[in-house]
């Protein structure tokens, strides 16, 4: 049994979406990050650096418990646990990683910082924010729309791989990022194939908070 602790939002629902596409069976812990539980000496234990997601899987390398932090690392153990949604063949790997990683450096902490800026006083600072890292936002939404004009997914051809549900996680989004689909009609069809997957579905439908 897997244990997920996490919160609603955009790194939470990734994994709560690959652990329901991986058929893994899983409880939610939730750490509510608005009261500061994500501090908390238990949660440390498992989260050194005192972010959520992380989880705890009871059966995991021979037998034995191990907890794992950071989404991405995280997605990695689960493809890796389950032989699913992580190409075997090198070229759709290596996709696989360069996507993941695209990701975690990019398409996240830019628009999460608009995120941070949207919750900010009127004033210069605001509107500076808002226009540095939403200009980066719109760049990364057309860098994606550019994969996805000749393919189905991000990393792989037939089906989703992690990549995608590390992806989809934030695109949830879009609207608070101030990003309008329809200007990404590639993203925008990629979206739909997402979020009419069943998995992907209950991934977003199941309470994290």
């Amino acid at each position: 049994m897997i244990t997920l602790y996490t919160y609603n939002t955009p790194n939470g629902r990734k994994i709560s979406v690959a652990l329901e596409e991986m058929g893994l069976p899983y409880t939610v812990h939730v750490i509510n990050i608005t009261k500061g539980e994500q501090f908390n000496s238990d949660f440390l234990a498992i989260a050194p650096n005192n972010r959520i997601p992380a989880i705890v899987d009871t059966d995991g390398p021979d037998g034995q418990p191990i907890s794992v932090f950071e989404s991405g690392a995280i997605l990695l153990y689960l493809a890796e646990k389950t032989g699913r949604f992580l190409p075997s063949d090198p070229r759709g790997r290596v996709a696989t990683y360069e996507w993941l990683m695209w990701q975690m450096g990019g398409f996240g902490p830019m628009p999460g910082q608009v995120h941070h800026f949207l919750g900010q006083p009127e004033g210069p600072a605001r509107d500076y924010g808002l226009e540095r890292y939403g200009k980066e936002t719109s760049r990364l939404y057309g860098v994606m729309n550019r994969r996805l004009i000749s393919r189905d997914f991000l990393a792989t051809d037939g089906e989703p791989s992690i990549a995608d549900f590390a992806v989809i996680g934030w695109a949830w989004r879009h609207e608070r990022h101030g990003v309008d689909l329809a200007n990404y009609p590639a993203v925008g069809a990629w979206y739909v194939r997402m979020m009419a997957r069943p998995a992907v579905a209950r991934g977003f439908e199941v309470k994290l908070s």
